[in-house]
């Protein structure tokens, strides 16, 4: 039999996000460890006759600060944030193009959605000016792979490119797909993450029109609140999280800084139901296990969970039930946060995010709480990380999503050594 190399490590060098909660990666955690909200009341669209008036949007963001006007105008919003994400991503790499192999450097960028604000404008168009109107550039600005094609041709990367699309999955399933591909052997770098930009009057409509959202309107800052006995529903938040991944043998030639390893990644599927997920966690509990197995480690050796953590009832209570089922004894020592509380819903940006929050946990030995937290569900009794962040060694760290349809997918990070 032939022998076949050993795969190789693949850590992180780079993250870049932007979110309500911060424009840059340490802004942003700097904000989540003081506990502080990017919720707010709408201001980008009218939300008047809507039963929700409440969001995390990124207010501050200027695609024209690295995009010409031109540009600006023929790209998505998300498309713009997620050319923002990977700038900072690279810098924060200090990864000069020029040097690294573009046949082996790739692209996996994904968005839940896609290009809704363009949906929403151009079809404004088409129904009032006619179809002679409708922009020529509609298309390739509203489909959900542009970023990573839009990303490739910023930095002159030939390597793997494409998209995943799986909810709000979909940026846990882009570093997961990079993962492989680069143990694998086809990639040496991989710029991977997602960016979500739905929040406009008929995305949020149709959130509203499904019952998912928080109607807590009169408490932005407050409605949140994962875990919580008194949680009635989601909020609705837009951003980018881009990681640049490197092998190890990678990173080392360059002399790069390296924030942890990307350890471990598992994907499954409920198979139960479109929108609600299974009310026995079986395709999330099999995923955390997988997870754990495909990082070689024990339920025991793992320090901290960024959790899916909606605030809607039923995720919440499946979730909590698969970390029970997959850690076993050990589900009522590991500390389980949801940074949802702060940053609302990024649907498809979600996990690379959240991801990026277990890199700097990892760095920095803060984690930060899940604040809202008044009162206990008694059904729900896993320990939160209540209001107030905390000092802690994490060696390991898992970060779990889920996204409609019954994805599930689910990252291990370690501490590099």
């Amino acid at each position: 039999m032939a022998d076949f190399p050993e795969a190789p490590r693949i850590v992180v060098t780079g993250i870049g996000v932007i979110a309500a909660s911060g424009m840059d990666t340490d802004s942003f955690f700097q904000s989540l460890l003081a506990g502080e909200s990017g919720i707010d009341h709408v201001t980008a669209f009218d939300v008047s006759d809507l039963p929700s008036k409440i969001g995390a949007e990124v207010r501050d963001f200027d695609p024209g600060a690295f995009m010409d006007p031109k540009e600006v105008r023929r790209n998505d919003r998300y498309t713009q944030m997620a050319l923002g994400a990977t700038r900072q991503a690279v810098a924060d790499a200090g990864l000069d193009m020029a040097r690294v192999d573009a046949d082996r450097c790739g692209v996996l960028v994904g968005s839940g959605i896609g290009g809704m604000w363009t949906i929403e404008t151009q079809s404004r168009i088409l129904f009032e000016k006619g179809p002679r109107k409708v922009s020529p550039f509609m298309i390739p600005s509203l489909i959900a792979n542009i970023a990573s094609g839009k990303i490739a041709i910023d930095l002159g990367a030939r390597g793997p490119n494409f998209s995943v699309v799986s909810a709000c999955a979909t940026s846990t399933h882009a570093l997961g797909e990079s993962f492989r591909i680069m143990r694998t052997g086809d990639a040496d770098v991989m710029i991977a993450g997602g960016s979500e930009a739905a929040m406009t009057r008929l995305g949020y409509a149709g959130f509203c029109a499904m019952k998912a959202m928080s109607t807590r309107n009169d408490d932005p800052r407050g409605a949140s609140r994962p875990f919580e006995k008194n949680r009635d529903g989601f909020v609705m938040g837009e951003g980018a999280g881009i990681f640049v991944l490197e092998t190890l043998e990678h990173a080392r030639a360059r002399g790069a800084k390296i924030y942890c390893e990307l350890a471990g990644y598992a994907a499954t599927c409920d198979a139960f139901h479109i929108t609600q997920p299974d009310t026995e966690a079986v395709g999330l509990t099999v995923c955390l296990r997988n997870a754990l197995r495909n990082a070689g480690l024990q339920p025991e050796e793992v320090d901290y969970i960024n959790a899916h953590g909606t605030s809607t009832p039923f995720n919440d209570k499946c979730e909590t039930l698969a970390i029970k089922n997959a850690f076993g004894e050990h589900a009522g020592k590991v500390m389980v946060n949801s940074t949802k509380s702060m940053t609302g819903h990024l649907l498809g940006a979600a996990g690379s995010v959240e991801a990026a929050i277990c890199a700097k946990v990892i760095e920095t030995g803060d984690v930060p709480p899940t604040i809202n937290y008044e009162e206990p569900d008694p059904e729900l009794d896993l320990d939160y990380v209540p209001n107030v962040k905390r000092r802690a060694a994490v060696k390991v760290a898992m970060s779990n999503n889920s996204g409609f349809g019954g994805h599930n997918a689910s990252l291990i990070l370690k501490a590099f050594e």
